[in-house]
């Protein structure tokens, strides 16, 4: 059976539904609330196990109380977690706030801001975290982790995919370890935003998701196209950008890099799930 790797931030998020979001000095009744693991790299993880594929996360969680969120989340979902924070890390807290008419999300997080000048694992944690693995997914956050990880799958021939939400300093060193590049619609790269241009940092695929539009891809062999995005009614955007890089490593990690528009297809229409649901994983429970 294939296995996938995730590697970048688990967080623990308070999820609260509202009417509309609170203006300045404005409080309101939340309609609902949850707290749960999250964050790109664990909802990748999560996602891709979610969808019968075994899958390993390398992530910060340290020992403090609300890494039994992250723990327990993992546990439940069968995701092997390989756990690189130093003893007096605390996993961030992200506050969501998703309007109930919409399905839009405001989202504050510390994300991996405090997590600087860390010792990268050496490389028998590395060999250990990659034995078996056939894809890997890269965040960007914890990214001096992310580009070991990145380097030696790249140097055992194991096809590396980046899930770029935004430019973060020093990314260009993650870049260059990259096969498959899949931007958001706000990333914004030092060298530009166009496809062509994302491509010449060095990934052989691209693409640029935007919302509810056709997601574009370009190759490097000149070749183009587009996934189109299914129209479904909007109930939480919430993590749909996670669940469509963690269908894409799936379909990676079973099929292979010889049909990345299928691959995307798949994803893209996993992500659709997601959204018509709500939260990152109310796209895989049971229908009442």
């Amino acid at each position: 059976m294939s296995r996938v790797l995730a590697c970048g931030l688990a967080t623990v998020d308070v999820l609260q539904t509202v009417e509309h979001v609170p203006g300045p000095n404005e409080k309101v009744t939340t309609l609902d609330t949850l707290v749960e693991a999250g964050g790109p790299a664990l909802n990748g993880a999560v996602t891709a196990a979610l969808l019968g594929v075994q899958a390993r996360l390398v992530t910060a969680v340290g020992v403090a109380g609300l890494g039994a969120v992250v723990r327990s989340d993992c546990a439940d979902h069968g995701v092997d977690l390989v756990d690189v924070a130093p003893a007096d890390y605390a996993v961030p807290v992200s506050t969501v706030l998703v309007t109930a008419s919409t399905g839009e999300r405001a989202v504050a997080s510390r994300n991996a801001a405090d997590a600087t000048g860390w010792p990268v694992p050496d490389d028998d944690v590395l060999a250990a975290a990659l034995d078996g693995v056939t894809a890997v997914l890269v965040d960007g956050h914890h990214l001096p982790v992310g580009v070991a990880v990145a380097a030696a799958a790249q140097a055992a021939g194991i096809p590396v995919l980046l899930d770029a939400g935004s430019w973060k300093p020093g990314l260009e060193a993650l870049v260059a370890h990259v096969d498959v590049l899949v931007a958001s619609a706000d990333f914004r790269s030092p060298a530009g935003d166009s496809l062509p241009e994302l491509l010449a940092l060095g990934p052989s695929w691209v693409s640029r998701s935007a919302g509810g539009e056709p997601v574009t891809w370009l190759a490097a062999d000149g070749s183009s196209g587009e996934v189109p995005v299914p129209v479904v009614d909007v109930v939480d955007t919430l993590g749909a950008g996670d669940v469509l890089h963690g269908a894409f490593l799936a379909a990676i990690g079973e099929r292979g890099t010889t049909d990345l528009p299928a691959a995307l297809a798949f994803a893209v229409g996993v992500a659709a799930r997601s959204v018509a649901a709500p939260g990152a994983r109310g796209w895989a429970r049971p229908t009442p």
